[in-house]
C-alpha cells in the first residue's frame, strides 16, 4: 500500500512507471516500485499479478560498411 502524497498509479495504471522506487539494484538491473511493479533496465516490467511486459524495441544495430 502507498503512504506516498499524493498516492502513486495502481500497478493496473497507465502510468504505473511513475510509482516512487522503494529499492533499486542497478547492479542486476532492476527496480522495485511502491506499487509492486518490478522494473527492468531494459524496460520490461513484471506486474503483481505475475504478468509481463515486453522490453523496450531496440533500435536495429547497422553494420560498419
Amino acid at each position: 500500500m502507498c503512504l506516498h502524497q499524493p498516492t502513486c498509479p495502481d500497478a493496473q495504471a497507465s502510468d504505473h512507471d511513475a510509482a516512487h522506487v522503494v529499492a533499486a539494484h542497478p547492479e542486476q538491473g532492476w527496480s522495485l516500485l511502491c506499487n509492486g511493479v518490478i522494473l527492468f533496465a531494459d524496460c520490461g516490467e513484471i506486474l503483481p499479478d505475475g504478468s509481463a511486459i515486453a522490453p523496450c524495441p531496440r533500435p536495429a544495430m547497422h553494420s560498419a560498411a
